[in-house]
């Protein structure tokens, strides 16, 4: 029997625009609009159905659930703050705390309000200091409610996918910006986590703790030569460890949230900086014979190899994403259990971790790739909007109401 520590969070993780529907005022919404992409319309339909989900939650023995607010939903237009909207997410809050189930609130989640986007977005420095007014109104009503908060969530993806990929709006690769952009984020972020802090120090309430939550991958090099253990080592450091350093520097982080769905085989093709942080093997015979269905490899040694390369920060960990889209729910349960078993070999090996919510609890709109993965341990069946528990939901919930697992399946 393998057995967790006493208090673990356990349950899993959504994200508005994702699951919510509906989300008009977002740069996305227009984004697909412009370009024809997959269009998130009523997503899951969440934003209405959000106590049917909980209840199902519920049921199976979650005590925590991730969740983000839509920026757009709470400020429509600059300076214009929806206190409806606002009543609505503390609704959403108080909805998980009656059913025994600890909120954790991301602040940003990719998406920003379609005025933002034309001001510049996160190129302009001028957003720190409005995403700063954004938080202030949240604070407002949402403090009392809330233990922890995520400022960001996965900033580096966000940079990586929207200013050097050029895949997300808007749509740019340029180094430069991307870099201006990640300084941004990181202000922000800094900004914020001291303003939560202020604003519970002020009403004299039990300090929160605040973080982001960083996309992480096991980096290994395909051939171990110098050229692939400096690239690995190099890409470890930025991707994953960055801002994380930064923000631990600035005294900016209570705990640190890990996503972590992979690993990246190194194989550098010839020096150059792009080559050295970009080029990964393609060889068939050096893959892993599981992968989801969008080709990531299953690859669960690699969480406890990232977690352990996080001790020395001396913070406690709380996975805040792990999870695989794949029609085959086997296979679902087993990516859990897997990496569960990783999650309690760096524990038993001193890595302080402290929590466990799987992505997703349903079904939804996953960005450019649109409604076709499938990561959800509630199937969404997206013309009728019906809720289908998955047996992997149900195993799952097993070893949430237990804290164990066993030993041998």
């Amino acid at each position: 029997m393998f057995k967790f520590p006493g208090n673990f969070l356990w349950g899993a993780a959504t994200s508005a625009y994702q699951v919510e529907g509906g989300n008009t005022r977002a740069d996305w919404w227009q984004w697909e609009k412009e370009t024809g992409k997959e269009p998130s319309g009523d997503a899951c339909r969440h934003y209405g159905l959000y106590e049917q989900d909980f209840d199902l939650a519920k049921g199976l023995h979650h005590n925590a659930h991730r969740l983000s607010l839509e920026w757009s939903r709470l400020e429509p237009e600059e300076g214009q703050f929806s206190e409806e909207a606002l009543e609505h997410y503390l609704n959403v809050i108080l909805a998980l705390r009656a059913r025994g189930i600890e909120p954790l609130v991301t602040l940003h989640h990719f998406t920003n309000p379609a005025w933002l986007a034309k001001k510049g977005g996160w190129e302009n420095p001028g957003t720190v200091k409005l995403f700063l007014k954004y938080t202030a109104f949240i604070l407002k009503k949402l403090a009392p409610q809330v233990r922890y908060w995520i400022t960001i969530n996965e900033p580096t993806v966000y940079v990586y996918e929207s200013y050097i990929m050029g895949l997300w709006p808007p749509q740019i690769k340029s180094l430069w910006r991307a870099r201006t952009v990640e300084n941004h984020l990181a202000a922000a972020h800094i900004k914020a986590y001291r303003l939560i802090h202020e604003t519970y120090w002020r009403k004299k309430m039990q300090l929160p703790s605040v973080s982001i939550a960083q996309h992480m991958q096991d980096f290994v090099p395909c051939v171990p030569d110098f050229r692939n253990k400096l690239a690995a080592s190099l890409r470890h450091r930025w991707f994953n460890l960055g801002l994380i350093s930064k923000f631990r520097r600035h005294k900016a982080l209570d705990f640190i949230g890990v996503n972590y769905y992979s690993r990246q085989r190194v194989e550098v093709q010839k020096w150059g900086l792009r080559n050295l942080f970009m080029d990964i093997c393609v060889k068939a015979e050096h893959r892993v014979p599981e992968t989801n269905s969008s080709g990531w490899e299953v690859y669960p040694e690699g969480l406890c190899r990232v977690l352990l390369k996080l001790k020395g920060y001396h913070l406690p960990i709380v996975i805040t994403e792990n999870g695989i889209c794949t029609p085959d729910d086997a296979l679902r349960w087993r990516y859990i259990e897997a990496h569960l078993r990783s999650i309690h070999r760096a524990i038993r090996e001193g890595a302080p971790v402290t929590g466990y919510l799987y992505w997703s609890l349903m079904d939804n709109f996953e960005w450019h790739d649109g409604f076709g993965p499938r990561f959800g341990l509630i199937g969404i069946d997206y013309p009728t909007q019906q809720r289908t528990v998955r047996e992997s939901a149900v195993q799952f919930g097993k070893v949430c109401k237990t804290g164990a697992l066993e030993q041998d399946l």
